[in-house]
């Protein structure tokens, strides 16, 4: 069965840049050896990166979280280079969620890991479950960070509820 790693904003700005935290710094690790596992099965990765201009601070987000972070081409909006696989699809993303991940995903199963589990990989799991009501998405908590210990296990109930499978815990 053919499945699809999706990679939700593992960038530097989030990871120890002007959003980072420790414990998007401690999931590095889990997350490289995750993607390792896809890579050797020979499966499908697709990255997605948080994308924002200069004038992000203008932005509805941006007056919201008034802190400058994933300007595009800044060193902050790159993947980190200890996950990062060039050769793999990038999605750049101006908003939460990927307006088209669900047109490239071409695994009978999805799993999910990154940053932020209450912001991008929530939204971005909540729109591949409206697209593929009857695909298998699961998320690998012990691969997703948040703001906070308490708002990445919000999330995580949250998706349970709407029938995607969390694992990792």
């Amino acid at each position: 069965m053919k499945k699809t790693l999706i990679v939700i904003d593992m960038q530097n700005d989030f990871i120890d840049g002007s959003l980072g935290t420790k414990e998007a710094q401690a999931i590095v690790p889990h997350v490289k050896a995750k993607i390792a596992e896809y890579q050797k099965n020979g499966d499908e990765i697709i990255f997605t990166r948080d994308t924002h201009q200069a004038d992000y601070l203008e932005t509805q987000e941006g007056r919201n979280l008034p802190v400058e972070h994933c300007i595009e081409g800044t060193h902050g909006w790159e993947i980190s280079k200890e996950v990062d696989l060039p050769e793999c699809l990038h999605l750049n993303k101006d908003t939460f969620g990927s307006k088209d991940l669900y047109q490239h995903v071409s695994g009978e199963e999805v799993e999910m890991i990154g940053l932020c589990t209450g912001i991008c990989v929530i939204s971005n799991a909540f729109l591949l479950k409206a697209f593929y009501p009857e695909m298998k998405i699961t998320v690998d908590a012990s691969c997703c960070a948040c703001v906070t210990p308490d708002s990445h296990k919000n999330a995580l109930e949250a998706m349970k509820l709407c029938q995607i499978n969390i694992t990792g815990i």
